[in-house]
């Protein structure tokens, strides 16, 4: 059974944070998919990525391709990703169900803590996956360095 992380942006924006936790993910040898809710929102944050420092490169596709199937990295808006990722990265409120945390490796929720929607909309994410039974942990960027500030 995995677990679901939820990642409280106050410090760093989602297109500095999201290439850390991608390369973290790729390092455990997962494949993953990013999912966001907005396609043009997914398509800034292609580019982001593919505009990101050399060394720190990460390879990966948009969803409605070719070759989604063997993409290590895949965004998409869909709730079932082609390339059947270990991990899945929910972004800009994207949904994520408590059956499908049991499945995967790990689900992380990026939400913005500038944002108060996201911030309602994250807590309620943590309430009904929690309520589920899933195992979650609370991580915040506040101090400066990323800390984790609560477990269920």
């Amino acid at each position: 059974m995995g677990a679901v992380y939820f990642y409280h942006l106050t410090r760093q924006p989602l297109e500095q944070t999201l290439p850390v936790l991608l390369d973290k993910a790729r390092q455990a040898g997962w494949r993953i998919a990013v999912r966001g809710t907005d396609p043009a929102r997914l398509d800034w944050l292609d580019e982001k990525l593919w505009l990101g420092p050399e060394d720190g490169f990460l390879p990966h596709g948009r969803a409605g391709g070719p070759h989604d199937a063997a993409q290590l990295i895949l965004l998409t808006t869909e709730a079932v990703a082609a390339n059947e990722p270990a991990c899945v990265m929910a972004v800009d409120g994207a949904s994520v169900e408590a059956d499908e945390v049991a499945t995967l490796q790990r689900v992380c929720i990026l939400f913005d803590g500038n944002d108060a929607d996201a911030v309602q909309r994250a807590r309620g994410q943590w309430k009904t996956l929690t309520g589920a039974g899933c195992s979650a942990q609370y991580w915040s960027e506040e101090s400066g360095r990323w800390e984790k500030k609560a477990e269920a």
